[in-house]
């Protein structure tokens, strides 16, 4: 067979198999449609014929059964159809009770050679047999069998005039067991593409909830990002804002920096957010698509200092041990925590206040201290344990993504917030 003979084929059996499966719901839909087909296809292939020999309708020298050297039973018209009937009419329950189906079917043939009568319409013993395989307990299927040979062990020894009882056993014993061999083949077919659409179904039910997880764990990212840019940078320009607003009647020029510095850091924020939702928004091939930056690290705490710094906030900012061999996502984890430690600083403490930041690597441990000297009026005041803001619960979240915690306790006037990160490999990453 040829490529284009292959290719030929290829609508052919699609074709075939839409109307399989159009079939099958129709199947489904009323059952009773193709219980009454089979036993109409029996009836009109295997009864029909010993019937129109009855009634003389063919000649008697054809090849039916009874032209042989063994001595069958004429049966009556009458005999013969309530034989073809108990043979033929069980089938109608061959998928819906198998088990009964095949018994009633065994009955009736044991007593149809018991009579020594032959009928075509026994066929409809195999019919039954591969039914109980395909449809019925495989439970059943040992004494079916069991009982299924003894019948035909009755119709080889009736026929043993005419064939030798072995050849005559080996060929009912061969086609029972075609039978019972084809209705298991179905049967272990259909049971694998039934688990096959279960797993199916099973995946895309888990490629759902795997979708929805990375959806709400993204939705999280990007609301720990856009507090951490938002709040740091609105509560510099609101620092920045008041001492531009003292400033302004004393010392002009101070209030003009002010709002330098105030135009300065709304931009930087303003540039973060694009980055932030410029990642979200779908890739359309316009010419306007923002610019993507690099993710901060330690090398901008720095920066991150100086605008604290502009904002009234003194930070003494000193680090040990091999901070440049972090990788990038390590880094921005520092980073985040740092920028909310001091904006939770500059926002409780105010201007004027003092604060050390240290940033210690030891082996694989990674510490962030942040101690502030709280405000430099008796006005103000630290906050307690229990003024926990979502900025705490921001940098906890961060922190556990690298097996770590996140401490923050008062310390005299001020507060002390301690971050310890652990630095070893994960499994996954090794």
């Amino acid at each position: 067979m040829t490529t284009e003979d292959l290719s030929g084929m290829g609508p052919l059996v699609a074709r075939l198999g839409r109307a399989g499966q159009r079939l099958r719901q129709a199947d489904r839909a009323r059952p009773w449609v193709l219980d009454t087909a089979v036993v109409f296809l029996v009836f009109l292939l295997f009864c029909l014929p010993d019937l129109l020999h009855a009634v003389g309708v063919i000649g008697g020298d054809g090849d039916g059964p009874r032209h042989s050297r063994v001595a069958f039973t004429q049966l009556p018209v009458a005999g013969m159809l309530a034989l073809q009937a108990g043979l033929v009419l069980p089938l109608m329950w061959r998928r819906r009770a198998p088990a009964v189906a095949l018994s009633a079917v065994t009955a009736v043939f044991v007593l149809q050679w018991a009579l020594g009568a032959a009928l075509r319409a026994d066929v409809a013993l195999f019919v039954a047999l591969y039914s109980l395989a395909l449809h019925g307990r495989l439970r059943h299927l040992p004494w079916a069998c069991g009982v299924t040979a003894g019948a035909l062990s009755l119709v080889a020894a009736r026929v043993s005039t005419a064939v030798s009882v072995w050849d005559a056993l080996f060929f009912l014993l061969s086609t029972a067991t075609a039978a019972l061999a084809l209705g298991l083949v179905i049967r272990i077919r259909r049971a694998q593409l039934a688990g096959l659409r279960d797993r199916a179904t099973r995946l895309e039910i888990e490629r759902d909830q795997r979708g929805r997880l990375a959806v709400a764990a993204e939705r999280a990212r990007v609301a720990r990002e856009m507090h951490d840019i938002v709040g740091h940078n609105l509560s510099v320009i609101i620092t920045l804002a008041d001492a531009g607003a003292y400033a302004t009647a004393a010392a002009p020029e101070r209030g003009k920096e002010a709002l330098h510095l105030i135009g300065d850091t709304g931009r930087q924020a303003l540039s973060e957010l694009r980055r932030v939702l410029g990642v979200l928004r779908e890739a359309d091939g316009a010419p306007d698509e923002p610019e993507l930056s690099p993710q901060p690290g330690l090398t901008d705490i720095d920066a991150l200092c100086e605008g604290v710094r502009a904002a009234g906030l003194e930070v003494v900012y000193r680090t040990a041990g091999d901070i440049d061999a972090l990788d990038s996502g390590v880094q921005l984890t520092v980073y985040r925590i740092v920028q909310e430690a001091l904006t939770n600083t500059l926002k409780h403490a105010g201007a004027g206040a003092h604060a050390n930041l240290a940033i210690v690597v030891e082996d694989t441990r990674l510490t962030i201290t942040v101690q502030d000297s709280g405000p430099p009026t008796p006005a103000g005041r630290p906050r307690t344990a229990n003024e926990e803001g979502h900025g705490l619960v921001g940098m906890r979240e961060r922190a556990a993504l690298f097996g770590g915690h996140v401490s923050a306790n008062p310390a005299g006037a001020g507060w002390t917030v301690r971050a310890d990160l652990d630095l070893t490999p994960q499994d996954g990453a090794r």
